[in-house]
């Protein structure tokens, strides 16, 4: 088994090795894995934040002995908490970071980083606060960053910032937490999940305060939230219907 960092800005995590494969989510600077493939252009991946598999450039990310790798893993995360900002190598040439970059590895990868992050469990009341800062993000299958991010994927952030382990997908994350009967029952950083025709999970949001909702569909934004699901002021029309009501953190 070999293993891996990612020591670049934003690299795709693709469904097959191919540069026109889907995206199926995105490696940040710091993000560290199993390497579970390799071929002579591409790597087939594991990471260890939530054990997401896809396929990544070799040119894209520094290998690791599997000792770096177990420390890491052993390590509590230490998150860039500013949108955009930079760590500098040893010749000082700057390499740009996006909130959500993990800066447990800077040793390994020979960087330096005096910017702002955090290392700690927040509560829930803390979660909306840290989701208003992805507020009109561009939505973006497979996306995890303010310039395109998808709905499993903005959720997923949020919670990694404040401390917390969500999985990638939406259908993951609704395996997560306590189910509750009525919104009602809800607090402000609880998950709702909507479903398709064929009962599918196939979205996901963060409730907020007076039944509204902030998810990423075109853009993260916020909408009201009723019994029937996701409702849209501008279009006067429920665009997802509400399949249930996940408290994640107690």
């Amino acid at each position: 088994m070999q293993y891996g960092i990612c020591n670049l800005s934003i690299v795709p995590l693709r469904l097959e090795p191919s540069d026109v494969s889907e995206l199926v989510s995105q490696v940040l600077y710091g993000d560290y894995f199993k390497i579970l493939e390799q071929r002579k252009s591409w790597s087939k991946i594991r990471l260890g934040f939530d054990k997401y598999e896809g396929w990544i450039d070799n040119k894209q990310y520094l290998e690791i002995l599997k000792e770096q790798y177990q420390a890491l893993h052993a390590e509590t995360p230490k998150l860039s908490t500013d949108l955009v900002e930079f760590v500098k190598d040893a010749s000082n040439q700057l390499y740009p970071i996006p909130i959500g970059s993990c800066l447990n590895g800077l040793s390994l990868l020979n960087h330096f980083h005096d910017g702002n992050f955090v290392q700690d469990k927040f509560p829930k009341d803390h979660i909306i606060k840290m989701a208003f800062l992805y507020l009109n993000s561009p939505y973006l299958w497979g996306g995890k960053t303010p310039f395109g991010i998808d709905c499993s994927g903005f959720t997923q952030m949020v919670y990694k910032l404040n401390g917390h382990k969500l999985f990638r997908d939406a259908s993951q994350q609704a395996t997560q937490g306590e189910a509750l009967s009525f919104i009602e029952e809800s607090d402000p950083g609880d998950l709702a999940f909507f479903d398709n025709n064929e009962g599918q999970i196939i979205h996901v949001g963060i409730i907020m305060k007076d039944n509204f909702i902030i998810h990423a569909h075109g853009k993260v934004r916020i909408d009201r939230l009723d019994h029937s699901g996701i409702y849209n002021v501008e279009k006067r029309t429920h665009t997802h219907k509400l399949r249930v009501i996940k408290k994640i953190i107690s």
